[in-house]
Parts: C-alpha cells; structure tokens; sequence
C-alpha cells in the first residue's frame, strides 16, 4: 500500500515568490507534485489577486527540479484545444517532462455568464471537452489534422514539437458522459471526496485510470495547537469535508483511502501552506505512506 502527495496550492492572496516558496517547500518536504486551479476569477472571492493557471505553472516549473505541475483542472472552454495543445507541449519541454494536463469542464457556470467564454450548458460543455481530447491527441501524436466537430474545426493542422513522452492526463468529476471520457483518455480520475464511498461502484467505468482525491487538510503540529487550528480550518472551509489531526490521525485516515483504491492525495491545507507546515507533515504523514 502506497499513497503519493501533491500539494493543492491555488495561486491566489499570494505573490509568485510565495507561490515559489511553498513549491520549493513542498518538494523538500516530498511531495510528488503542486497543483493549481483554473479561473477567470477566483469563486466567492472575485475581489482578491489570482494569476493565471498555465503561466503559474511555467514560473514555478522554472523555479523546481522534480515537482510535476498540473491544475485541478484546467477549464476546457477557456482554451481552443490547438492552443492547449501548444501551451501543454512547451511546458512538458520547459519542465523536462514534468507537466500533466488536468482538464474539465467548467465548476462555476457563473463564469460563463460573466465573461461570455462558453455555454452554461452541461451536456454543450462535455462534448466539447470530448472533441478537445481528440484534437490534442491527434496533434500530439504528430499527424495532420483534419477535425470537423460541432466545437472544433481543423484543416491540415500540425504542430511540432510533440511531447517528450505521454503527457499524462488528469480528468475530474463522476457523471456518465464524464467517466466516460476518463476511461477512453485519462491517466488519472480525480474523484471528489464525497463520493470515496463510491469508488467500488464507479471504478469499473473509468478503465485503466488511476485514483486520486483532492481534499482540503488541517495538519495539528501539536495538541496545545490543535484548537487554533480546527478554528482556521473552520473558518476557511467549513466543517465538513476537511481532514484534521495529528500525524498519526492523517495517517490512519489516508491508508483508510489507500485501501479504498486510492493513489494520490491533492492536499489542500488550510494554513494556505505554510513551509513549515509542509516540512512536517511530509516528515511524518507522507514519508509514512510513500
């Protein structure tokens, strides 16, 4: 039983040379990788800084050695798939191999209202996520392209360079038309944490992917701390759906998740990732689980 960790940083109330520190914390720490998220503008907080998701992960590709960058998820109707295609072959190169592509299609509708980029509608937004995949693959395998969806539309398209290797591919979500699109091109299938409970049910229809979970975690450093940080963690997040404790309770709490099926934990602390935080919970927590 093993279980790797990425840190969830989204890449906003925070400089770049934050955004910097925490990545090279993390990767001392032994995290596997960071990832970002994918906005116009940050949901219920449209009034504070963020930086864009694909430039974040170049500057902070440029600034590690062995992190692999990615986004939970990048937002398909943001980008013409013969751009993502480019941008995500540039950064596979920049990182040495290290980018993978997490892709969906679109978790706050709202945006799509506000800033005119796409349809509101589900099925409108997953078919065109299916089209994009095809696209990518054809032009990274290479060829030239001749596409005619109801989206998309390629005439003797070609693109060089090609990736370095397979440029793995993360897919988020649990609806049909979704897992669908996990079995046939995912690498990895980001399940939300409310329905871990699912994962026997579901598993059987996403193929070959691998499992992973993104969920927000308070790390206790020590009991005399552990009130101050349950409240923070309350406060950012709620009380639902965040993992508190110590380094013995997140150890048992993750190999609970490990039994389950699960690969890689996307965690998202509350403390918005403090180094020191990081520091200790991969002393103890992922260097228990790796």
């Amino acid at each position: 039983m093993s279980l790797e960790f990425h840190l969830f940083l989204p890449q906003m109330r925070m400089t770049l040379e934050q955004l910097v520190e925490r990545a090279q914390a993390a990767e001392a720490a032994g995290f596997g990788g960071i990832a970002g998220m994918d906005h116009l503008a940050p949901p219920a907080a449209e009034d504070q800084p963020m930086y864009e998701a694909m430039v974040t992960n170049t500057w902070l590709a440029a600034h590690t050695e062995t992190l692999t960058l990615s986004t939970l998820v990048l937002c398909d109707a943001f980008r013409h798939p013969a751009m993502l295609a480019r941008e995500a072959v540039s950064l596979d190169h920049a990182s040495g191999g290290r980018y993978e592509l997490g892709l969906g299609w679109g978790s706050v509708p709202a945006e799509f209202e506000v800033f005119g980029t796409g349809s509101t509608e589900p099925r409108q937004r997953v078919a065109r996520m299916k089209e994009t995949l095809e696209v990518l693959h054809a032009l990274w395998a290479g060829e030239v392209v001749d596409y005619d969806g109801e989206f998309h539309h390629l005439k003797g398209a070609f693109q060089a360079p090609g990736p370095l290797h397979r440029i793995p591919i993360v897919i988020g979500g649990a609806g049909p038309k979704t897992l669908e699109l996990v079995a046939k091109h995912a690498d990895w299938w980001n399940l939300h944490t409310g329905i871990v409970d699912k994962i026997d049910e579901l598993r059987p229809r996403v193929g070959k992917a691998r499992v992973s979970i993104q969920q927000m975690v308070a790390f206790v450093p020590s009991e005399d701390e552990r009130v101050a940080v349950t409240e923070l963690a309350e406060r950012r997040f709620g009380r639902s759906g965040v993992a508190v404790g110590d380094a013995n309770q997140l150890i048992d709490h993750y190999g609970r998740l490990a039994e389950r099926g699960v690969e890689r934990v996307y965690a998202w602390f509350t403390d918005f990732a403090k180094p020191e935080t990081l520091a200790a919970f991969g002393e103890t927590v992922a260097a228990q689980l790796r």
